[in-house]
């Protein structure tokens, strides 16, 4: 899905000014979507040129007008039939694990670092989802609460794997790894 799309989405919701959009991508999208100033304003320069979304300007004394999206018809029907049609992936792209890939290349201390920083960072994501459940409440949709603990527990299943298999990047004989770190049942290696 792209930002255009996910704007749609957030549009359908409610009305909202690009600020508050990037709000919210930095909050309830944070785990796993980004897009910041740079492809949210031209994402509603677009839909705003395709009619998909409506914008008014509403005067600020001191700031200049405050630009409030809201989405038209055709948009509500464009965002649902992008639901329907498009088929979603889930891609992984993390500089972390290019990284790792070569860890044979960098000095233990740099691979111990760069593992206890992920760790700590999975674990804040835990904690920043946690506080996302507490503000959204049990009266949440089905599918913020799935999408919160579906992020919750893949940040906890990477540490935890982290701190499990540290060993094959930081206490191997010169750089070889001789075990898989995961290995399929019913697969050989």
């Amino acid at each position: 899905m792209d930002v255009k799309t996910l704007c749609l989405g957030m549009l359908s919701n409610k009305e909202a000014c690009g600020y508050e959009l990037k709000k919210t991508f930095e909050s309830l999208f944070k785990h796993f979507f980004s897009a910041g100033y740079g492809s949210i304003y031209p994402a509603l320069a677009d839909l705003a040129t395709s009619g998909l979304v409506e914008c008014r300007e509403i005067p600020q004394t001191g700031k200049p007008d405050r630009k409030v999206y809201n989405i038209t018809d055709k948009g509500r029907v464009a965002f649902e039939k992008a639901l329907q049609t498009n088929e979603p992936r889930h891609k992984l792209r993390s500089d972390f694990l290019a990284v790792m890939y070569f860890s044979e290349l960098l000095d233990e201390g740099r691979v111990n670092r760069l593992l206890n920083d992920r760790i700590e960072a999975f674990e804040e994501a835990v904690e920043h989802i946690t506080n996302i459940e507490s503000e959204m409440g049990l009266n949440a949709p089905a599918g913020a609460r799935f999408v919160a603990g579906f992020g919750s527990v893949i940040a906890k299943a990477g540490a935890d794997y982290i701190e499990s298999n540290r060993h094959l990047l930081t206490e191997t004989d010169s750089g070889r790894i001789d075990e898989p770190a995961h290995s399929v049942q019913g697969t050989t290696s």
